[in-house]
């Protein structure tokens, strides 16, 4: 396994790479945090799986997502990976977009053994995390360096293959691309989010603000952004 593969150059939709890789057919699908519900609905919209319970532990998303109502497949509820609310044998593939590293460290084995729990046997685990790298990175990096806890998910997914709870079945490196209109757009997006609360001093505000329009055009903003996905087996 390797945390990172800086020859990688595919660009695509991430739900480009769940069709190749996955069996959606008649799935019940968990997705732990769920966020704004974005890739839930590509993927409850695209009429292939049977069931999504679509978990988000950020009481503001949460009911904000509660009040979608055009997704009668999918089921929101508050939930964090490291106590999944859920009866053992559930799913038939549990996915994580981005979304292992914001648990707290000290959880990610109990997150890992809970996924393990949910997952039917055979099911699979989907985990895609951002790739420390690329000039997007170096601009949240400014307010929000995660390598550290980036680091740390690599680590335990590495724990769970060598525990014996999981087998890889393939790791991905692909990039997703990203855009922004304006540093207003980026600053609605990234900094002022309800899950993690930025607080930028005027300077900072600054100094992110520059290196953010030193790749803005007439166009906006585009980025290209690299991520790992470890494809696992529950053994």
């Amino acid at each position: 396994m390797k945390i990172a593969d800086p020859t990688a150059e595919h660009l695509c939709d991430e739900y480009e790479l769940i069709v190749a890789e996955l069996q959606l057919e008649n799935a019940k699908v968990l997705e732990i945090g769920c966020g704004k519900a974005e890739k839930t609905r590509t993927i409850a919209l695209s009429g292939d799986v049977s069931s999504i319970v679509a978990l988000e532990v950020d009481e503001i998303q949460h009911a904000r997502n509660l009040q979608i109502n055009d997704l009668p497949t999918v089921s929101f509820r508050k939930g964090a990976a490291e106590a999944i609310p859920a009866a053992d044998g559930s799913f038939d593939i549990v996915m994580m977009f981005k979304s292992l590293h914001h648990v707290p460290t000290s959880m990610m084995d109990k997150a890992f053994s809970e996924i393990r729990r949910v997952l039917k046997p055979g099911g699979l685990a989907w985990i895609s995390e951002p790739v420390y790298a690329g000039a997007f990175n170096e601009i949240l990096r400014l307010f929000h360096d995660e390598q550290e806890v980036r680091e740390a998910a690599f680590s335990a997914v590495q724990r769970a293959i060598k525990l014996g709870h999981f087998a890889l079945v393939k790791q991905r490196f692909f990039s997703t691309p990203g855009h922004f209109d304006s540093f207003e757009h980026f600053e609605e997006r990234m900094i002022r989010v309800t899950h993690t609360n930025h607080q930028l001093s005027s300077d900072l505000l600054d100094t992110v603000r520059s290196k953010f329009e030193s790749h803005l055009t007439v166009l906006g903003a585009n980025f290209s952004n690299p991520l790992r996905v470890d494809i696992l087996r529950k053994a």
